[in-house]
C-alpha cells in the first residue's frame, strides 16, 4: 500500500503594520473642536435663508397681486327713482318733506350746505347734493319752488326760473350682496375731510408717515404699558399692519401670524406710498354690523351712522367714526351712547393736544350731541321684496357674480313714498282686521304690487305683512287661486265680438250644468245662492254673477277665452277647464298686475319692469330698459270693459269703498274671492296708479274674507294715502255713448226712468226704442206741429 506524502504546514505570517500617515495625523491635530456643528449650522443657515427668501418672494407677490387687482367684491347698489320737479307737477308738501327726510336732508332756517332744506309757507328751498346718474352728473344746486293746492306753481334752479325740469338725487335703497355679506361705499382720499384723517392717524398710528410699515417704538411702548398693567391694554400695530391683518389675513392670534403680518406690512410700505395705503385702510376698516351685513369703510360708515356722505361730516362726527375703529361693537353708538361719547371726546382731546385743532374747536365739538341718525338710512333690508324683484329681472342679463362683485349701479322705478304708503296700508289694515275678527286673523298674510298705468313701471312691492322680512316673497311666489278677478278676461273676449255682444246684451243668470270629460257635471252657483234671470252683460260683471259668466264663457268657447288671457299678459300655462272662467287657477300678485296693466293701458301690453338703467361703478352706462308697447287687444273693446269695471266700483262688488274715496276719481276694478273664503283679491286702477292686493293664509286655511271685505280695504287705504289722479279713459273715435233702458237694453232718453248712458262701438248701438223714448218723440212731434 502506497504511503501518502505528508502535507506541508504553512505558518501564519503576521501582517506588516503600515507606517503612520504623518500628514493625516497632523491634520487631525489641527482640526478645531465643534467644527461639525459649525458646518451643520452653516448648512441650516443657508437653507433657512433660501426658505426665507422664498417666503419673501411669495409674500411680495401676494401683497402686490391683491393690492393692484380688484381689491374688494363690491355689491350692486340699488337706487330708487329720482324725484322729478317741474311746474304743474302734483306734489303735496307732505310727500316732498317725506322724500327729503328719507334722503337724509336736514330742515334748517337757512341754507348753508348741500343736504339741507328750508320751508317758509308754501315756498320750499332745497340745497341739493351732487349725484352721478347713468347719463349725466348733476351738480349741487339751490332749488326754490312753490306748492299751491298740491301743485308746483313756481320752480327755479340757482335763480333761473326757465328750467323746465330737475331731479333730486335718488335714494339708495339697498344692494345685492356677496356671500360674505361685506358692504362698503368706496371713497377717494381727496373726498375725505382732513380732520378725519388727522384724527385717525393721531389715535391709531401717530408715526404713520415716518415708519416703514412697522413701528418698533410703538411695539416697545405697548409692551411696557401691558407689562405695567398686567394685561393687554394697548396694541403696537400700525395702520399698515391693521390693513394687512384685515385685508390679507385672519384674526388668529399667534406668533406666526403676527410675524407674517409684520413682513407683509414692510413689503406693502415698500411698494406703495402712504396715501395709497391710507385710502385702502379707509375703505377696508370694519365699523359695525347692519343686520347680517358688515359695514366696512368710512364711506359706508358715514351713511350708516349719520345718513350723509363722508364729505359732509363735521368734526364731532368724524371723531366718533374714528372712535369706532377700536371696537365697533363695544362702542356702538346706538347701544352704548355714553361709552362712545367718552371715547369720542378723548379723540377730540388728543387732536387738541397734538395741535391739529384748537382747544376752542375741540371744546365746541365735545359739547355736540352724538348726532346719530334716529334710523339708519342704510339698513340691511329697507325694501327686501322689491330688491328681490330687481335681482330676478337683472338675472336675465347679468351673471350672479357680476351682481355681487362689480359694484354695478342699478337705477329702478321704486317710488319711496308709494312704497311706504303700500307697506303702511297692508300693515294697518291687517291690524284693524285682527281687532275686528280676533284670532281668526292671526295667520293673515298679504302682498301688494303697485305700478304706473302709463309706463308699466313697478312703483312699490310688498311681499308680506312683515315688510322687512327678506324670506318668502308672496308678491312674486304666492301662486294662489284668483277667483273672480279673472272674469274681466271673459267679458273682454265677448266685447271683442261687437257683432254678437255689447254691454247691454242680455245673459241668462239661471242654473248652469256643464258636463266634463270624466262624465261629472260642473254646476257653479252665485255667491248669494240666487238666480237673477236675464241680466245685462255689464251688470253680470259688475255684480260678479258666476252663472251668467259661465254661460257666456261656454258660448264664447274656452279657446277664445284662453287666447284673451294670454293677450292680457298672463304667460303661465293654464288648464283649459270650464272652471278657469271663474278663476279656478293660480297666479301670483305680480302676474295679476301684469294682466290688469294691459287693461289699464288701453289694451297695450306694457311688460312690468323695475329697472330703468344699469351703469358701472365708475358711472359708465351699460344697459337701458325703455318703455315697450305692443297693442294686444282692440282699444274699443277695452273701453267698453272700462265702463263695466267702473260700474263694479259704483254699484257692484266694490261699492263699499266708492263713497270714501275722492269724488269723480273714476276708479275701475274687480274683487276676487275663492272657495271657502280662502283668498281675498282686489285689482283696481285710477288715472296713474294700478294696485293689486292679495290677502290669505300661507297654510291655505279659510280666511273668512271676501275680496270686498279684505283686499279692497287695503287698496282703499293705499289710495287715500297717495292721492291718485282721476281715471278718464280716452274715448276711441269709433265709440259713441247712448242712453238706453237699463232693463231692456233698448234706446232710451236722458229723462226716462231707468235710463243709463252706455258706450257702444259705432254701428252696434240698439235699434229698437224703449216706450219712454217713443212717448217723448211723439210729444216732440206734437209740440213742433202746434207751433
Amino acid at each position: 500500500m502506497a504511503q501518502k506524502k505528508p502535507t506541508k504546514t504553512t505558518k501564519a505570517v503576521p501582517k506588516r503594520k503600515r507606517a503612520p500617515n504623518k500628514k493625516a495625523a497632523a491634520s487631525k491635530k489641527r482640526k478645531k473642536p465643534g467644527g461639525f456643528w459649525k458646518g451643520l449650522f452653516l448648512k441650516i443657515l443657508l437653507v433657512g435663508t433660501l426658505l426665507f427668501a422664498g417666503l419673501i418672494i411669495y409674500l411680495d407677490a401676494w401683497v402686490t397681486d391683491k393690492f393692484e387687482g380688484k381689491r374688494w367684491s363690491l355689491p350692486a347698489q340699488v337706487y330708487a327713482r329720482p324725484l322729478e320737479l317741474y311746474v304743474g307737477q302734483r306734489l303735496p308738501l307732505a310727500d316732498l318733506r317725506a322724500e327729503l327726510d328719507m334722503l337724509g336732508y336736514r330742515k334748517r332756517f337757512q341754507l348753508g350746505k348741500p343736504g339741507q332744506y328750508v320751508i317758509s309757507g308754501s315756498r320750499i328751498d332745497i340745497y341739493t347734493r351732487s349725484f352721478r346718474f347713468w347719463d349725466e352728473t348733476s351738480a349741487a344746486q339751490r332749488v326754490s319752488l312753490n306748492i299751491d293746492e298740491g301743485l308746483i306753481s313756481v320752480l327755479s334752479v340757482d335763480g333761473d326760473s326757465s328750467i323746465g325740469l330737475m331731479s333730486l338725487e335718488p335714494m339708495l335703497v339697498g344692494g345685492i350682496y356677496p356671500a360674505h355679506n361685506e358692504d362698503r361705499l368706496l371713497i377717494q382720499l381727496e373726498n375725505v375731510p382732513q380732520f378725519l384723517i388727522d384724527a385717525l392717524v393721531t389715535v391709531e398710528d401717530n408715526n404713520f408717515y415716518s415708519h416703514h410699515g412697522v413701528s418698533p417704538k410703538s411695539i416697545a411702548r405697548a409692551m411696557w404699558v401691558n407689562v405695567k398693567a398686567g394685561r393687554a391694554v394697548q396694541g403696537g400695530s400700525t395702520l399698515t399692519q391693521q390693513l394687512v391683518k384685515n385685508f390679507y389675513l385672519t384674526s388668529e392670534r399667534s406668533l406666526v401670524r403676527k410675524s407674517t403680518e409684520a413682513l407683509m406690512s414692510i413689503l406693502l410700505d415698500a411698494h406703495y406710498d402712504k396715501d395709497e395705503i391710507l385710502e385702502a385702510y379707509l375703505n377696508e376698516v370694519y365699523l359695525g354690523q347692519a343686520g347680517r351685513r358688515a359695514v366696512h369703510g368710512f364711506g359706508l360708515g358715514s351713511q350708516y351712522y349719520f345718513g350723509r356722505s363722508i364729505s359732509d361730516l363735521k368734526l364731532h362726527q368724524a371723531a366718533l367714526l374714528v372712535s369706532l375703529v377700536k371696537g365697533p361693537s363695544y362702542y356702538n353708538p346706538r347701544r352704548h351712547p355714553k361709552r362712545v361719547l367718552a371715547r369720542r371726546n378723548l379723540v377730540l382731546g388728543m387732536m387738541a393736544e397734538s395741535g391739529l385743532v384748537s382747544k376752542r374747536e375741540a371744546t365746541i365739538a365735545k359739547a355736540m350731541p352724538l348726532d346719530i341718525a334716529e334710523k339708519s338710512s342704510y339698513s340691511e333690508a329697507v325694501y327686501p321684496a322689491y330688491i328681490d324683484l330687481v335681482r330676478r329681472q337683472l338675472q336675465r342679463d347679468y351673471q350672479a357674480e357680476d351682481l355681487t362683485s362689480e359694484g354695478l349701479r342699478i337705477f329702478t322705478s321704486l317710488d319711496p313714498v308709494v312704497q311706504r304708503a303700500a307697506e303702511q296700508s297692508l300693515v294697518s289694515t291687517a291690524k284693524r282686521l285682527k281687532q275686528q275678527r280676533g284670532e281668526q286673523m292671526n295667520k293673515l298674510e298679504g302682498a301688494m304690487v303697485v305700478t304706473s298705468t302709463d309706463t308699466g313701471e313697478v312703483l312699490a312691492l310688498v311681499g308680506g305683512k312683515d315688510t322687512k322680512y327678506s324670506g318668502f316673497n308672496r308678491a312674486l311666489d304666492a301662486v294662489r287661486p284668483v277667483g273672480s278677478i279673472l272674469k274681466p278676461a271673459v267679458y273682454l273676449a265677448a266685447l271683442s265680438r261687437p257683432d254678437e255682444y255689447q254691454l247691454t246684451t242680455l245673459i241668462d243668470d239661471g242654473p248652469v250644468s256643464i258636463e266634463l270629460e270624466d262624465g261629472s257635471f260642473w254646476e257653479p252657483l252665485n255667491a248669494d245662492k240666487k238666480n237673477h234671470g236675464q241680466v245685462s252683460l255689464h251688470a253680470a260683471l259688475a255684480h260678479s254673477y258666476n252663472q251668467a259668466t259661465a254661460r257666456l264663457g261656454m258660448q264664447l268657447g274656452l279657446p277664445d277665452i284662453m287666447k284673451t288671457i294670454r293677450q292680457l299678459g298672463v304667460q303661465r300655462d293654464l288648464p283649459a277647464y270650464p272652471s278657469v272662467m271663474l278663476g279656478a287657477v293660480g297666479l301670483s300678485p305680480l302676474e295679476v298686475a301684469a294682466m290688469y296693466q294691459t287693461i289699464a293701458a288701453g289694451g297695450f301690453d306694457t311688460p312690468l319692469r323695475a329697472i330703468r338703467a344699469v351703469s358701472t361703478a365708475e358711472g359708465e352706462p351699460l344697459n337701458r330698459y325703455p318703455l315697450q308697447l305692443e297693442q294686444r287687444v282692440d282699444p274699443e273693446a277695452v273701453h267698453l270693459l272700462y265702463y263695466a269695471l267702473q260700474e263694479t266700483m259704483r254699484e257692484g262688488t266694490g261699492r263699499s269703498v266708492y263713497n270714501s274715496l275722492p269724488e269723480n276719481l273714476g276708479i275701475a276694478g274687480k274683487t276676487g274671492t275663492t272657495d271657502d273664503l280662502r283668498d281675498s283679491w282686489f285689482a283696481g286702477f285710477t288715472g296713474d296708479r294700478l294696485a293689486v292686493v292679495w290677502l290669505g293664509k300661507d297654510d291655505n286655511s279659510p280666511l273668512g274674507l271676501t275680496g270686498s271685505k279684505g283686499a279692497l280695504k287695503v287698496w282703499q287705504n293705499l289710495m287715500l294715502r297717495i292721492n291718485p289722479e282721476t281715471f278718464v279713459g280716452s274715448i276711441p273715435e269709433n265709440i259713441s255713448y247712448h242712453w238706453v233702458d237699463d232693463e231692456t237694453g233698448k234706446l232710451s232718453g236722458k229723462l226716462c226712468k231707468g235710463a243709463r248712458q252706455v258706450p257702444f262701438i259705432n254701428g252696434t248701438e240698439p235699434r229698437r226704442k224703449a216706450h219712454c223714448t217713443a212717448g217723448f218723440e211723439r210729444m216732440g212731434s206734437w209740440i213742433k206741429s202746434w207751433f
